[in-house]
């Protein structure tokens, strides 16, 4: 089997880590192969939201160390700046809502990978740990960026120096993720999400994302102004036309992603 797969249906793309017997630990086959998935997510029109989960019973338990001594190991610097670096990246400027579904422990770079999702939601059962501590690294993968926004510096900090592990239920209560289910609704509950995402005006979420995205070094007056430019680009869709139209007619609209 694949390290990642890929599967397609109603227009949502559900990517699946698939090393389920390494936790589902990055190698970079596994990197590389998901950045392509990505790509393929990004230029297929029929795909209007991205769910990144993970099979049997860990989400990413990050780097599978067991390939840093190795053979002609990977460095550091090809490590971040040829896998984690470009998947991140690539999740942020996708033009498509990614919704990370946590489905047991995420861990290191599989931590910070899902954090940089669009919604993240988990299982009662994951868990998330900032484990680079443990052997002597700092957070990568945006962990030092995304952390000290989602859950304040203080929090942050202390997660990243002591690499304590958050339940899926703490996570949410302090805001590091969107929602926790319990295990039983959980399936049901991402699928259910997914799909509204799909049947959304996806351009218009584009947009929103590239706003969130240019907030974070923004000034005030410099966010006004790119949601001036944004908003008129989000009212030339059909789909706004087609959501003005729906609520006059008191219907239900139908979006087309365009």
């Amino acid at each position: 089997m694949a390290p990642v797969l890929l599967s397609v249906s109603n227009g949502v793309a559900t990517i699946t880590l698939n090393r389920p017997d390494k936790l589902n630990a990055f190698n970079r086959e596994m990197a590389l192969l998901l950045q392509n998935l990505l790509d393929q997510c990004h230029t297929d029109i029929a795909i209007r939201c991205v769910l990144l989960t993970g099979a049997g019973k860990a989400f990413c338990a990050g780097q599978d160390l067991a390939e840093l001594v190795g053979e002609n190991p990977p460095s550091m610097q090809q490590i971040l700046s040829e896998h984690y670096n470009p998947i991140v990246t690539r999740i942020r400027q996708m033009p498509k809502p990614v919704v990370a579904a946590i489905n047991g422990v995420a861990a290191g770079a599989g931590a910070n990978i899902a954090l940089c999702a669009d919604i993240v939601v988990a299982t009662e059962t994951a868990s998330f740990i900032q484990a680079f501590s443990k052997i002597g690294l700092i957070p990568d993968s945006g962990g030092t960026y995304l952390l000290p926004r989602l859950i304040g510096w203080q929090k942050a900090s202390a997660l990243a120096m002591l690499g304590d592990k958050v339940s899926a239920a703490e996570a949410e209560k302090m805001g590091m993720i969107y929602k926790c289910f319990t295990q039983e609704d959980f399936e049901s509950s991402i699928q259910k999400m997914a799909t509204q995402l799909a049947q959304m005006p996806t351009q218009g979420l584009a947009l929103t994302k590239q706003a969130l995205n240019a907030s974070f070094t923004n000034t005030y007056e410099a966010q006004l102004a790119l949601e001036d430019v944004l908003q008129q680009q989000a009212a030339q869709t059909q789909d706004y036309n087609e959501g003005v139209q729906a609520f006059l007619e008191k219907r239900l609209p139908t979006f087309k992603g365009y």
